[in-house]
């Protein structure tokens, strides 16, 4: 992985995890944690992987993130100074 990629994709940690907390309204019970970000060579997709406690409801947070795409990628593409804003999509994390 080039550094570029990787300078990538940890801005793209840092700018979307802002604007899951600021704009997402998820239980108090619930953290929400990007815990590793992909994206591709061409910049075309990233690749988001979420970890959720309490682990059961993480089929819900995964489904409302990606039922709340649009207003979530508009608002990273705002956000981020490069062109093109690769898109994203939310994936669980395997580590359970």
């Amino acid at each position: 992985m080039t550094n570029r990629i990787q300078k990538i994709n940890e801005l793209i940690k840092r700018e979307l995890g802002e604007i899951i907390v600021r704009e997402m309204n998820f239980s108090r019970n619930i953290l929400v944690t990007i815990i590793k970000v992909e994206t591709s060579v061409d910049l075309s997709l990233t690749k988001v992987y979420i970890s959720v406690i309490p682990w059961e409801k993480t089929d819900e947070i995964i489904k409302n993130l990606k039922g709340n795409i649009y207003e979530l990628q508009q608002l990273l593409n705002k956000r981020l100074n490069m062109h093109p804003v690769p898109k994203i999509k939310f994936l669980k994390d395997l580590q359970y």
